[in-house]
């Protein structure tokens, strides 16, 4: 049978232990060397992994992620070439996945580290859903067991910052004291749990893979270690899909004119650069963009689904990239 038209392939289902050597330059200058650290599992859940790395030398353009899902298909997720972590959603209970994390210079691989993870058991939630009335006052801050005194540590409201038919984006704050990392649980539209891991310097989260006119109740843990410390409770209905009505299919060769500032009458430029596609796997596309000429506060991208459903994603203003899953 045809091989499949896999961009990396995937390597062997065994973990490297060994890395690859960096790959040698064909041109005559100087090898610049880039290297990957090692690829860490840093939160399991039953339907999730979130994984860690470093760059102990050099620096690489973007990475890709590389695992095969329940079923043994292959899968690919692009990642920036800023970010040292990546959060794997949509996965099997109680399933043991091989990762492959490659650092890549333009599209070529440079360098690669693989890791094992297994994800917990469905029918055990570590931090289980509280009831589904909406907690109007918030529970109290859990005394730690030994006789220290207790780091007070709370969270402030859960809001909603944008709401679209497909996501919801959430933000929050931390009045007092910190917390060690976060836990996003909320059901899906077929009654399954969910829960998000993130990392405790984000105060913000986008939830992609909504449907449209559902109403979702999102609970948000404070976590010092594993133990729940502080949680608060928001209800969305998401938006109906013809609120956002896609352009026309035709690609628009010509730029919208620039709109006028409303207080002084001032036309305040600012100018989208063309929008490329930076990669492409069987499930996902990543988009890249620039600004020339002034800011935008947000962007908004639009698109059908393979059902023909019209999607709307929500990005924020200082984002020249995004990955479509």
């Amino acid at each position: 049978a045809a091989a499949q038209p896999e961009e990396l392939p995937l390597p062997s289902e065994k973990p490297q232990h060994e890395k690859h050597r960096t790959e040698s330059s064909a041109s005559k200058a100087p090898l610049v060397r880039a290297v990957l650290g090692e690829l860490r599992v840093s939160s399991v859940t039953p339907n999730s992994v979130q994984l860690q790395w470093s760059v102990p030398e050099g620096s690489f353009d973007s990475f890709m992620l590389q695992y095969r899902d329940a079923q043994g298909q292959p899968q690919a997720l692009p990642i920036d070439g800023g970010s040292l972590l990546v959060t794997v959603p949509g996965l099997s209970p109680s399933h043991r996945y091989h990762f492959h994390l490659y650092g890549l210079r333009g599209r070529k691989k440079i360098d690669h580290v693989s890791t094992e993870a297994v994800t917990g058991q469905g029918e055990q939630e570590e931090l289980p859903l509280p009831s589904e009335e909406q907690k109007h006052e918030k529970p109290q801050t859990e005394a730690p067991s030994s006789d220290a005194p207790p780091e007070w540590a709370v969270l402030g409201e859960l809001r909603v910052t944008s709401i679209t038919p497909g996501s919801v984006g959430l933000q929050w704050t931390v009045p007092k004291g910190s917390f060690d990392s976060f836990m996003l649980q909320y059901r899906d539209a077929q009654g399954q749990p969910q829960a998000l891991p993130i990392d405790a310097g984000s105060c913000s989260i986008v939830v992609p893979g909504l449907s449209p006119s559902h109403r979702y109740r999102f609970h948000l843990y404070g976590l010092q270690g594993r133990k729940k410390t502080d949680h608060v409770s928001i209800d969305i209905i998401t938006a109906q899909p013809e609120k956002l009505p896609l352009p026309t299919e035709e690609p628009q060769q010509e730029k919208p004119e620039t709109k006028y500032h409303p207080s002084e009458g001032a036309m305040v430029r600012a100018v989208l650069e063309e929008l490329r596609v930076s990669s492409v796997t069987r499930n996902s596309v990543q988009l890249h963009w620039s600004v020339p000429e002034g800011s935008f506060d947000s962007f908004m991208l639009q698109y059908r689904d393979a059902q023909g459903q019209a999607q709307a994603l929500p990005i924020d203003g200082r984002s020249h990239s995004v990955t479509v899953l």
